[in-house]
C-alpha cells in the first residue's frame, strides 16, 4: 500500500511539473500606422503536439491557432473583420504578423502555448499615426500690429512667424534654436490643430527648426529666415493693404461732345 501511494505521489509530481503553474510575461511593442509588426513566440520550431493560440485580450477573441496533430492552421478575421487579409502565421515558429496595421489594431494580444509546460505571453501593441511635417508661415498680423503701435527701430527689425500642424493627437510641438529648446506645447487630445509663434530678427544668423514628436517618432521643419523674413515682403504686404483701403475712386472723363450736348434737350 505504501508503495502504491508513493507511486501516485510521484506521478502527481510529474504532472505538476509538466502541466503545472502557468508562466506569463508582458512585452510592449510600438509600431507606425501602415507598417507591419511581428509578435514572436521565441520558438525556433513548434512540435507536433504543441498548440499555439493567439487572441485579443479585451474581446477574448481567437484570431489564430496552430495544432499540427489535429491539422489546424488557421487565422480569423475577428467579429468586426478588422483583421481581414492582415494576419500572417508562421507555420514553423507560430509567430503572428499583423500587416498594414491601423490604430484600430492597438491593444493587448495574448499568446497561449500548450506544450510540455503551459505558458503564455501578452503583447501590448501601441500604434502611432504618421506625423505631418510642421508648416512654418509668416504672421503678417503680428508684424502689422507691432509696426503700427511702435515706431522704434527694434520693432521694425522683428519677424513674426508661426509653426502649425493639423489633425494630430498625443504630440508635442516645439521651436528649437540650434539644439536648445525655445518653447513647446503639448496635447493629449485626438485630431486637434496646434500652432506655436516665434519672433526673430531679420538679420538673425542662427538656425531655427520646428519639431513635432510623440514617444515613437518625430518630424522636423527647418526655418529659412532669408526666405520668409525679407523686409521688402512686409513693406509690399503693408503697401498692398494700404493701397486697397486708400485707393481713390476714379471717374470716367467725358468727351467734348458729351460735355457740349449734355444739357441740350432731346427732340420729341
Amino acid at each position: 500500500m505504501f508503495h502504491v501511494l508513493l507511486f501516485l505521489c510521484f506521478c502527481w509530481w510529474r504532472l505538476i511539473g509538466v502541466f503545472g503553474s502557468e508562466t506569463n510575461e508582458t512585452k510592449s511593442v510600438s509600431v507606425m500606422e501602415g507598417d507591419s509588426v511581428t509578435l514572436h513566440t521565441d520558438f525556433t520550431e513548434i512540435h507536433e503536439d504543441d498548440e499555439i493560440m493567439w487572441s485579443v485580450v479585451a474581446e477574448h477573441t481567437l484570431i489564430a491557432q496552430i495544432h499540427r496533430a489535429s491539422g489546424i492552421f488557421s487565422t480569423f478575421d475577428g467579429p468586426d473583420e478588422r483583421f481581414r487579409d492582415r494576419l500572417k502565421l508562421d507555420d514553423q515558429t507560430g509567430s503572428l504578423t499583423i500587416t498594414d496595421i491601423t490604430t484600430k489594431h492597438a491593444g493587448d494580444y495574448k499568446l497561449e502555448i500548450i506544450a510540455a509546460q503551459l505558458s503564455s505571453k501578452t503583447f501590448s501593441v501601441s500604434v502611432y499615426a504618421r506625423l505631418p511635417t510642421p508648416n512654418i508661415t509668416r504672421d503678417f498680423s503680428q508684424n502689422s500690429s507691432s509696426s503700427s503701435s511702435s515706431s522704434s527701430s527694434s520693432s521694425q527689425q522683428n519677424c513674426s512667424l508661426v509653426c502649425s500642424v493639423v489633425n494630430v493627437g498625443h504630440v508635442t510641438l516645439s521651436w528649437y534654436k540650434g539644439n536648445s529648446l525655445l518653447s513647446s506645447i503639448s496635447v493629449s487630445d485626438l485630431s486637434i490643430s496646434l500652432s506655436l509663434p516665434l519672433e526673430v530678427e531679420y538679420q538673425d544668423k542662427n538656425t531655427y527648426s520646428c519639431v513635432i514628436n510623440n514617444s515613437f517618432t518625430n518630424q522636423t521643419q527647418h526655418l529659412d529666415i532669408s526666405k520668409l523674413c525679407q523686409i521688402h515682403s512686409v513693406q509690399n504686404h503693408e503697401e498692398d493693404s494700404d493701397s486697397a483701403l486708400c485707393k481713390p475712386k476714379t471717374h470716367k472723363k467725358k468727351s467734348k461732345s458729351e460735355a457740349v450736348y449734355e444739357n441740350v434737350p432731346k427732340k420729341r
